[in-house]
């Protein structure tokens, strides 16, 4: 088998990315960003349905600024993946439904929420992204596991139990707790992925700290997913204003060539390969996925290109119009 890679990156909303003046003048909102991307690379991940449940209508918008042949990843909305969530980021009406005590914290936890609860909030996660994946525009889910989410008989059985929240859709696993993947568990833990048929998503990450999980590359099913963090050892760990602080760190082409190799044998081994760079501080994302996308074209990978259709999607103008909401 040699899987075609995809390379893009984690967001296209990024404000420091749209504030490094990478778009277009013309490309003033979301609309007109979502379909200049799409021009320019094959593949991105929407991290937004990880903070709030979006109405499915915002996937149809997705599907409608992106050409056929396009690949959108999407994170699990973050109750389902065991971290907590301000209420307002839930809908009104479960909202309501909300113990009064637990209305007006600033984080409630998946236990905080009840059985009934959750099953509503994940039927709706799957209705938001439906239109993506009735499109074929959906890759994988990604359920991003926190660091207080360590191996144990529990939180292997809810791994199992994450494909049956999303059911027809390829759910990818990334651990952010070094005990899944260290010398010990390693074998065993993508031996539980691969019987499940779970995504193993190989990442890319500051090493030394308790919770670093290491580069291991390694396919569990017929996809494949790397995640490239940055290595900004002095804000991995530390809490920081905002997320693209921790993500600050541009790869030199050494960096990145070490993965040249490892992204080779994962699509001898998948059908297709995700590198998603997530190191969305300015341009710095886009930056690295050219010269990746580069990396792997001289030693003869087969990649995706932008869908071919792009020609007969509309592009921006040459000045911006009225804001959109995706």
């Amino acid at each position: 088998m040699t899987g075609i890679v995809k390379t893009g990156i984690t967001s296209w909303t990024e404000k420091s990315l749209i504030d490094a003046g990478w778009y277009p003048h013309g490309a003033r909102n979301p609309a007109w960003r979502l379909r200049w991307y799409a021009t320019q690379f094959p593949i991105v991940e929407n991290d937004s349905t990880y903070y709030a449940l979006p109405d499915p209508g915002h996937a149809r918008l997705w599907v409608d600024r992106t050409p056929r042949g396009f690949t959108m990843n999407v994170k699990a909305f973050a109750s389902l993946t065991e971290h907590y969530t301000n209420p307002v980021r839930l809908p009104k009406d479960l909202r309501e439904h909300l113990p009064a005590r637990l209305r007006g914290r600033a984080r409630i936890y998946p236990h905080d929420l009840g059985a009934d609860l959750m099953a509503e909030i994940a039927m709706r996660f799957r209705e938001s992204v439906e239109p993506l994946r009735a499109s074929g525009r959906l890759g994988v889910v990604l359920f991003q596991y926190p660091v207080w989410f360590p191996r144990s008989p529990t939180n292997r059985a809810k791994l199992v139990r994450a494909r049956q929240l999303v059911p027809d859709c390829r759910v990818a696993v990334e651990f952010r707790n070094a005990t899944w993947m260290d010398e010990r568990h390693a074998a065993d833990t993508l031996a539980l992925l691969r019987a499940n048929d779970l995504v193993y998503t190989c990442v890319d990450e500051p090493q030394g700290f308790p919770a670093s999980v290491p580069p291991v590359a390694d396919a569990t099913s017929d996809v494949a997913v790397v995640r490239f963090h940055g290595r900004a050892r002095g804000t991995w760990m530390k809490a920081v204003a905002a997320a693209r602080e921790r993500f600050a760190y541009l790869y030199r082409e050494d960096e990145l060539r070490e993965w040249v190799p490892k992204i080779r044998r994962l699509a001898d081994r998948a059908s297709e390969v995700h590198v998603l760079m997530n190191n969305c501080f300015g341009d710095y994302a886009v930056r690295n996925a050219r010269t990746m996308s580069a990396l792997l074209a001289s030693a003869g990978d087969r990649q995706s290109e932008p869908p071919s259709d792009t020609h007969a999607m509309p592009l921006p103008p040459s000045t911006g119009a009225g804001v959109a909401p995706f």
